[in-house]
């Protein structure tokens, strides 16, 4: 057992899921300081000593864009404070989609995210479910990638499908992976859409793989935007002859016409994590929140005792 304190501060961006982690792992959240002058700069203090300490920052990097400004400032504080070890904790890693230059003339931004917290003088990253998990490779420090299936596994026991009647369909090539290993570990079936995006938040079907007649869909994927993507794979599964459909993600950002889009369809369940606070305003009847914060809290428990933490995700 590592003789540092394990001492546990959140950022403003999601402090619910904070609370349930140092709830998890039975320690309070360290007292921190943050706030704002008239003109919109932060202000951040530590309050309490953290010298030696081994130091885990919480904060999802969700819009606004201050949320990642403010997880910066606090990383160099703590550095600047003598903390012995710095990890930042996001639970949803923002820019995630921009991870290469597919076009002249425009940033990384995912790498410009993770060089940022890195200068800040951040020693360890910890996220889950990102967007592409080349990511990882463009840090020089340690970066642990986990994932939600370890919950959300179990809600979808909970949902009574069988598994000879149910089908997971990738809403698009990019999550292809990720609902393979869902179809896979539940001995469901497997169907994948095709989309074409014609601009940003905004793409079509073009052609539907596997079949759906008479069977209940689970579309899952890494997040919810705008739910464009989500929407037109549920509406192509009802038109394939599908039963029912529920919708399953990670991080729950439900911007723009999301809510909407979402009442308005023909999905039954939505099941998210917590990963990123959902306001009251967006909650719906049919939507399910799981909480992660259990699992992050063994990530910090491992990583602050010296353990591996590739070993939770062993089935």
């Amino acid at each position: 057992m590592s003789k540092r304190t394990l001492k546990l501060f959140s950022g403003r961006s999601n402090p619910k899921l904070a609370q349930g982690i140092a709830e998890y792992l039975g320690i309070p959240l360290g007292e921190a300081s943050i706030k704002n002058f008239s003109d919109g700069e932060l202000w951040i203090k530590f309050e309490e000593n953290i010298r030696g300490d081994d130091v885990f920052i919480i904060q999802p990097t969700n819009a606004p864009a201050q949320n990642i400004l403010e997880l910066t400032l606090m990383l160099d504080a703590a550095v600047r404070a003598s903390a012995q070890r710095v990890t930042a904790v996001i639970p949803y890693f923002g820019y995630g989609r921009q991870d290469r230059k597919d076009q002249p003339r425009v940033p990384i931004s995912s790498r410009v995210m993770v060089d940022m917290f890195t200068t800040a003088g951040a020693n360890r990253l910890i996220s889950m479910d990102l967007h592409s998990t080349q990511i990882q490779g463009f840090a020089s420090i340690p970066f642990d990638h986990l994932y939600s299936r370890m919950v959300l596994l179990e809600e979808i026991k909970k949902l009574g499908r069988e598994p000879e009647n149910s089908v997971v369909l990738s809403p698009d090539v990019g999550s292809a992976l990720m609902s393979q290993a869902y179809a896979k570990h539940m001995g469901m079936h497997f169907a994948l859409i095709e989309k074409r995006r014609y601009e940003h938040n905004r793409a079509e079907v073009t052609h539907l793989i596997g079949d759906l007649k008479d069977r209940h869909v689970l579309i899952i994927d890494d997040m919810i935007d705008t739910a464009g993507t989500t929407v037109n794979a549920a509406n192509a599964a009802k038109e394939n002859g599908a039963k029912s459909v529920t919708a399953i993600a990670t991080h729950a950002l439900l911007s723009g016409p999301a809510v909407e889009r979402i009442k308005e369809s023909d999905i039954s369940n939505l099941i998210v994590t917590d990963t990123v606070e959902i306001p009251e305003e967006k909650f719906m009847n049919r939507m399910k929140v799981i909480t992660v914060s259990q699992i992050f809290g063994q990530a910090i428990q491992r990583i602050h005792s010296g353990e591996s933490v590739s070993a939770l995700f062993e089935f």
